[in-house]
């Protein structure tokens, strides 16, 4: 059963968990995942109708976004007091059925979860520049934390060299998708078009003042200047704090971690009032993201490049209303 436009549920758990597993991000807003209300359980289901043929031919992206559904599902399942119960990849002969989840015993929701349940609803994808980035080491710590608990690593970059050289791949990936006309995916006009969804509003997609739908990883502002993290800038127009987000292992198992290890440091980020921006070009290219691999992130496995910050007062806050 799709429940694409969640119904009542038997169990009050499985209900906010299917709503909840809606509202996660996913890449160009494809929401390649199908949630399924099996009585006792859910159960998760891979839309393959939604994947990017040529920008995630291994379906990766697809399954970071699917691991991100299920965070959702697993955070809602918490506040409502039930111990998920998780069966990841549990049938062979059904490859496209990601993930089973019941709603195990009772339990008293710690205070994680009831955060992190609250920030799905006020969490929103941004696009641009931020007015801060984060400079609370502590608050670092604990999205750091927040990965590793998923199975991954949030690695921030702080150094001009490294933040340099992953600015050049993303533009480099960029000019490859831009320019070869095999390569249809283009993120940023998908985003602006696509049907609406409650991941996004429209505000948090600007317009690219060059009119030329560039998601470079740093976003211009005046007269084409852009900022790199420990610069002098202007108030009010930085980029954010940079950050890759990696896993030990590159399987179908370690994409789903990806996902629901990227949603929690998403949820957690949110309840400190910090936004994300993803890039997703240069892993979208096996050679710059080998480059990445090798280079970057000492052989872990990138899955996605982050930029995080505070926004700007014009963008959404925590009390707008979801976008219909």
């Amino acid at each position: 059963m799709d429940t694409r436009k969640p119904h009542s549920a038997a169990h009050p758990p499985l209900r906010a968990a299917l709503q909840a597993g809606q509202r996660a991000p996913s890449v160009a807003n494809t929401r390649p995942w199908i949630l399924s209300d099996e009585g006792d359980r859910i159960a998760l289901i891979a839309d393959t109708d939604q994947r990017l043929d040529t920008a995630d031919p291994q379906a990766r992206e697809l399954l970071i976004s699917c691991g991100a559904a299920l965070y959702n599902v697993r955070a809602a399942m918490r506040a409502e007091g039930r111990t998920p119960e998780v069966a990841i990849l549990p049938d062979p002969d059904r490859p496209g059925r990601l993930a089973e989840i019941a709603a195990g015993r009772a339990s008293e929701p710690d205070d994680e979860a009831r955060t992190h349940a609250r920030a799905i609803g006020r969490r929103r994808t941004h696009r641009g520049l931020f007015a801060a980035d984060i400079d609370d080491l502590a608050l670092v710590r604990r999205l750091g934390t927040a990965a590793a608990a998923e199975g991954a690593t949030l690695q921030p970059l702080t150094t001009e060299p490294l933040i340099r050289c992953l600015a050049g791949l993303v533009s480099a990936a960029e000019h490859l998708h831009r320019h070869e006309h095999s390569h249809p995916h283009q993120p940023a006009n998908r985003l602006r078009t696509a049907a609406p969804s409650p991941d996004f509003a429209a505000h948090d997609f600007p317009t690219d003042p060059d009119g030329d739908g560039s998601d470079a990883l740093f976003p211009r502002r005046d007269h084409g200047h852009s900022r790199i993290p420990g610069m002098p800038d202007s108030p009010g127009a930085v980029t954010g704090t940079l950050a890759l987000l990696t896993t030990t292992e590159d399987t179908r198992a370690a994409w789903l971690a990806a996902g629901q290890a990227l949603q929690r440091v998403l949820l957690a980020a949110a309840a400190e009032g910090v936004s994300a921006a993803f890039h997703t070009q240069p892993l979208e290219e096996p050679a710059l993201r080998a480059f990445t691999t090798t280079r970057l992130c000492d052989g872990a496995h990138p899955q996605m490049i982050l930029r995080l910050g505070r926004t700007l007062p014009h963008t959404a806050t925590p009390t707008d209303p979801p976008p219909r």
